[in-house]
C-alpha cells in the first residue's frame, strides 16, 4: 500500500471558501459576494488594510461608520488567492468589479456537499508491494474536516512525515495528527454556522469520507469494489418482489409486516400534512400511525434527508424513494431499509392503494456483479462545456458511486465508522490520489502534464451504456497503474494560458490583472482559437452538420523511451474523415517535443454527436485522445 500522507485543510465550503452569512434586518438589502483579484500578492504584504480601503470606496458610507465597513468585510484571502468576501448590495458589488485590480465579483454561495474499495475495481490493489518512489506522497484536501480517530487515519507502519513537510498540527485541543493526518487547519469565515466548531474535526462526515478514499483506507467489509452492488428485495404481501439498493444487515426472516405510505401518516397535530408527511421528514409523521409497520417514503427534493421521521417514530422497516435504483443510495440505517428507484415506488404504492391490508418484508441484502459497470449515474453532470465548447468535460471518470469509506461515529449505530456515500464528491478523491502517486514518480511534472497522463491512459468505456457518450465519461475510465506511464503528455506553461485567454477576448489591463505582470497580446493570438489550446482531447462544436472543417494544433513531450517512433491510429465514426499530420513522430531523447495537427472533416450521419479517437502507439505506449464533434444547440 502506498504511504499517502494526509494534510487537512478543514474547510466550510468550498476551494474558494464561499461563505453563508445572516445580517441585521436593517441590511437585508445586503448578501456575501466574493471578490476575486486574481492571484496571491507576489510579497508578503499585509492585504486586508487593502480590501478594507477597497470595500469604504464601494459602500455608501452616509449610513455606516467605519467599524460597521469592518463588520461587512468577511473575510481577507492571501494564501492560495488574492481576494476578499464581503457584505454587499447588487449597486456596490457592480461598483466593486469595476475597480482596479477587480477580476470578478460574484455571490457567495453554500454549497450542497454531496464511495465500496473502488481501488481494485481500477485495478489498482492497496495490498500490492510499492516501490520507495511511491512513499512519502502528501495529499491535502479541502474540506469539511476529518475524524482523526479512524482506523482509517492510523498510523501504523508509517515514519515520520518527511522533511519536505513544513506545516502544523493546528488542533484546537481535541485534534491530534499523528504520523499519517501530518497537518490540518481550520478555517471560518464568519460566525453564521451554528453547528460548526472551530476545530480540524469533521461533525458533517464528506471531509472524512473523501480523505479516507484519497489517502487509503481499512477495510474489513468483502467485496465492496464498485462492480458489485448490495441488493436489498422488497417483498409485498401479494408475492411481488422489487429491489433496491442500501446494505441492510437486519434479518426478519421473511416476517410480513403491514405496509403504509408515508402520505397517509400526517402528524396533524404538529400541523403536518401528507405533502410533508410523504417524505417521512423528522416530526411530520404520526409515529401512532407508523410503529411496527414498514413505512414507503417518497424522494424529498435535494438536500432533504428522507425516512428519519418513520425510523424516529419506531418504523419496523423504511422503503427509500430514488430517481433510479443506481443513482441514489443511502447508508446503512438501525432499521430495515431499502432505496428502490421511481417505477418501484409507483408500483408499491399502487399496491398499498388497492390492497386492504397491504403487508410487506425486507430481505437482508444479497451480493451481485453489476456487469454494466462501469456506467455514469444520472446525477453526474454532462457536457458539453458551457464556457468553452471546444474544451471537452468531463476530463475522465472515476468512482463515485456507493462507495465505502470512514465516516465519524454517529449515534444511529451506522457501519463501525463507515459509510456508503454517492457523488461527484466521491470520485474526486479517486482522482487527486491518483495525480498525487503520478507526482511521486515525476516530481517536477507540470499540473497539466499529470492531467494529460490521466486523460491519455484512461480505459475506454461503452456509448451503449452511456449515450451521450464523451459528454458523460470523458476519455474514459481512471486507471491508476498506467496513469505514471503515458509515453507522451500534452503539456502547458504560462504562456499557453496567457494565449489561451488572449483567443477569449482578454487583453491589456484585463489580462495583466489576471497575470499580474506586462503580459501582452500578440496579433497572432488576438483572433486565436480555443482549438490551439494543447489539450489532450479534441471537441469540435460545430452548427452546420453536414459541412465540418477543424484543425487542432498540438505539441507532445517525450517521457516514455528515449528513442521512440509513434504512429498516429484514428478511429472514427461513419462519415467523419480525420487526419494527422504528420502522421509519425520520432523521438531521439526525453524531453524532446513534437508538434501535430489534427484536420476533422464531415459530415456527420444520422446523429448530433460523433465519436473518434486518436492513438499515439510506438508498440509500449499507447496513447489515447478522445474526438468528438457535435451540433451545438
Amino acid at each position: 500500500m502506498a504511504l499517502q500522507r494526509l494534510l487537512l485543510l478543514s474547510h466550510i465550503c468550498s476551494a474558494m471558501l464561499f461563505v453563508n452569512v445572516t445580517y441585521s434586518a436593517a441590511q437585508d438589502a445586503r448578501k456575501a459576494y466574493v471578490v476575486y483579484m486574481g492571484d496571491k500578492p507576489k510579497n508578503e504584504v499585509p492585504v486586508s488594510p487593502l480590501h478594507l480601503n477597497m470595500l469604504q470606496d464601494a459602500v455608501d458610507s452616509s449610513n455606516i461608520n467605519d467599524i460597521e465597513h469592518e463588520a461587512l468585510l468577511l473575510h481577507s484571502y492571501k494564501r492560495s488567492f488574492n481576494g476578499f468576501a464581503a457584505m454587499l448590495t447588487e449597486q456596490e458589488a457592480q461598483k466593486m468589479a469595476g475597480m482596479n485590480g477587480v477580476v470578478s465579483v460574484f455571490p457567495s454561495k453554500q454549497s450542497e456537499i454531496k464511495t465500496t474499495k473502488s481501488w481494485n475495481f481500477l485495478g489498482f490493489p492497496e495490498t500490492a508491494k510499492r516501490s520507495k518512489l511511491e512513499r512519502d506522497i502528501i495529499v491535502g484536501m479541502i474540506d469539511t474536516g476529518i475524524w482523526p480517530e479512524s482506523d482509517s487515519f492510523s498510523d501504523a507502519g508509517f515514519r515520520p512525515p518527511p522533511k519536505k513537510w513544513k506545516g502544523k498540527c493546528h488542533g484546537n485541543g481535541n485534534f491530534t495528527c499523528n504520523n499519517k493526518i501530518i497537518g490540518a487547519q481550520y478555517y471560518r469565515a464568519s460566525q453564521s454556522f451554528e453547528d460548526d466548531i472551530e476545530s480540524p474535526r469533521d461533525f458533517n462526515g464528506h471531509g472524512t469520507h473523501t480523505a479516507s478514499t484519497a489517502a487509503g483506507h481499512l477495510l474489513s467489509v468483502a467485496a465492496t469494489t464498485i462492480n458489485r452492488l448490495f441488493i436489498t428485495k422488497v417483498e409485498l404481501g401479494n408475492g411481488k418482489i422489487y429491489e433496491g439498493l442500501s446494505p441492510n444487515t437486519f434479518d426478519l426472516k421473511g416476517k410480513f409486516y403491514p405496509l403504509i405510505y408515508g402520505g397517509d401518516a400526517p402528524n396533524t397535530t404538529a400541523g403536518t400534512t401528507a405533502s410533508d408527511s410523504r417524505f417521512c421528514l423528522e416530526d411530520s409523521i404520526d409515529a401512532n400511525l407508523i410503529k411496527g409497520k414498514i413505512v414507503l417514503c417518497d424522494r424529498p427534493p435535494d438536500g432533504i434527508v428522507p425516512g428519519v421521521g418513520a425510523i424516529l417514530g419506531g418504523a419496523a422497516g423504511v422503503v427509500l424513494t430514488g430517481q433510479k435504483v443506481a443513482d441514489e443510495v443511502f447508508g446503512p440505517s438501525i432499521v430495515p431499509t431499502s432505496s428502490v428507484g421511481l417505477e418501484e415506488n409507483s408500483n408499491i404504492y399502487e399496491c398499498i392503494k388497492s390492497k386492504r391490508n397491504p403487508t410487506a418484508t425486507i430481505w437482508k441484502s444479497e451480493e451481485i456483479n453489476d456487469v454494466l459497470a462501469p456506467y455514469v449515474p444520472s446525477y453526474s453532470s454532462r457536457g458539453p462545456n458551457p464556457a468553452h465548447p471546444n474544451i471537452l468535460k468531463p476530463d475522465l471518470a472515476a468512482p463515485g458511486t456507493y462507495i465505502l469509506a470512514a465516516y465519524p461515529p454517529t449515534d444511529d449505530g451506522g457501519l463501525a465508522g463507515y459509510n456508503f456515500d454517492t457523488g461527484t464528491s466521491m470520485a474526486c478523491p479517486h482522482a487527486s490520489a491518483v495525480a498525487a502517486y503520478v507526482k511521486s514518480f515525476h516530481p517536477k511534472w507540470s499540473p497539466a502534464a499529470i492531467q494529460s497522463a490521466l486523460i491519455t491512459t484512461t480505459k475506454p468505456m461503452s456509448a451503449k451504456v452511456n449515450p451521450e457518450a464523451e459528454f458523460a465519461y470523458g476519455a474514459g475510465l481512471l486507471n491508476p497503474s498506467r496513469a505514471p506511464y503515458p509515453g507522451l503528455v500534452y503539456d502547458l506553461n504560462g504562456q499557453d494560458y496567457i494565449n489561451f485567454l488572449c483567443s477569449q477576448g482578454y487583453s491589456g489591463k484585463l489580462l495583466q490583472t489576471i497575470t499580474k505582470d506586462n503580459s501582452s497580446c500578440s496579433s497572432k493570438f488576438n483572433n486565436g482559437k480555443v482549438n490551439d489550446l494543447n489539450y489532450p482531447s479534441f471537441a469540435l462544436s460545430i452548427k452546420n452538420p453536414k459541412f465540418i472543417n477543424g484543425v487542432f494544433h498540438r505539441t507532445v513531450t517525450n517521457v516514455g523511451l528515449s528513442n521512440s517512433t509513434y504512429r498516429a491510429k484514428v478511429a472514427a465514426t461513419l462519415g467523419l474523415k480525420i487526419s494527422v499530420n504528420p502522421s509519425v513522430l520520432s523521438f531521439t531523447a526525453l524531453g524532446q517535443k513534437k508538434s501535430f495537427a489534427l484536420t476533422i472533416k464531415g459530415p456527420i450521419e444520422k446523429s448530433r454527436l460523433a465519436s473518434a479517437s486518436l492513438v499515439w502507439d510506438d508498440g509500449a505506449f499507447q496513447v489515447r485522445s478522445p474526438i468528438v464533434v457535435y451540433v451545438a444547440v
